[in-house]
């Protein structure tokens, strides 16, 4: 998308984005928000989520079919913030996506436009004393859905599974980017074996200027 020569309502989607993340800032700005801060910050994202034309598929493209079940594309919607304090993404991902249990090291919340995204939510009961291994175990799930948004503190665990029969466009807040977050661990439910998640399994976002 040019900067030089913008459509109109990409003009109007970089104003609601920038609006969305000032009021952000201010929510955050003693720090690491608490569940309460969180539940402000999911508020004015589903507001800005109830735009819906402002993030259409046409301008927020699926993966192709050709590209697998489960195939994911993940678009900045800040890239001029670089490493810099937030990040907001809108995740384009197909039916069949399934991750590992895992952290954040962030605080997150997440948001949908459009699909559905079932959020199995995880308590560690370990000591933590063996950084190879964690026990884990499910206490609920939650699907994401428009109308139901979900939050996270940094140490909270949780996998997902996108269901239905729609690609996912969902919002994804993050108190830093994802490229950033070097330290968080994916966990497996069965084993124990705890892997170092962006090592394992991330991969870069498209820039959306």
């Amino acid at each position: 998308m040019s900067t030089s020569n913008p459509t109109p309502i990409a003009a109007q989607r970089r104003q609601a984005v920038d609006a969305t993340l000032a009021d952000v800032r201010h929510l955050t700005a003693q720090g690491t928000p608490d569940r309460a801060t969180l539940a402000a910050i999911t508020a004015r994202l589903e507001a800005l989520a109830s735009h819906k034309a402002l993030f259409s598929r046409a301008d927020f493209p699926p993966p192709a079919d050709t590209h697998g079940v489960g195939a994911s594309t993940r678009y900045r919607l800040n890239p001029e913030d670089g490493d810099a304090g937030l990040a907001l993404y809108l995740n384009s991902i197909n039916p069949g996506k399934t991750t590992a249990p895992h952290d954040h090291t962030t605080w997150a919340v997440i948001v949908a436009v459009q699909g559905q995204e079932v959020n199995r939510l995880y308590e560690r009961t370990d000591d933590r004393s063996d950084p190879a291994r964690a026990q884990i175990h499910l206490a609920g799930e939650f699907t994401v859905q428009p109308g139901a948004s979900i939050a996270f503190l940094p140490d909270d665990i949780h996998s997902i599974a996108v269901v239905g029969t729609e690609p996912t466009l969902h919002f994804h807040l993050y108190g830093r980017p994802l490229e950033t977050l070097t330290g968080r661990v994916a966990i497996d439910p069965e084993t124990g074996e705890v892997k170092n998640y962006n090592a394992a399994y991330f991969c870069p976002s498209e820039a959306v200027l």
